[in-house]
């Protein structure tokens, strides 16, 4: 799998922080069915930061080395 690049921005990482802490394993899931939520109801932007939101956490969960390390 090829890891595209994103940039984190503070709102997506306090997003994912605060996902995190509230639902554990299951903070992925909980953050793209609130994508999902902002695209139905036509909020884009709510839509692209829980998105993000989402990367991060699936980055912070895993448990593979992607990229450069330093």
């Amino acid at each position: 799998m090829i890891a595209s690049a994103f940039s984190v921005t503070r709102t997506s990482a306090d997003l994912a922080t605060e996902m995190m802490a509230l639902f554990g394993r299951d903070a992925g899931g909980e953050a793209a069915r609130r994508a999902s939520q902002s695209r139905n109801r036509g909020n884009v932007i709510g839509y692209c930061a829980w998105r993000q939101a989402q990367r991060l956490i699936m980055v912070l969960d895993s448990q593979a080395t992607r990229g450069t390390v330093h």
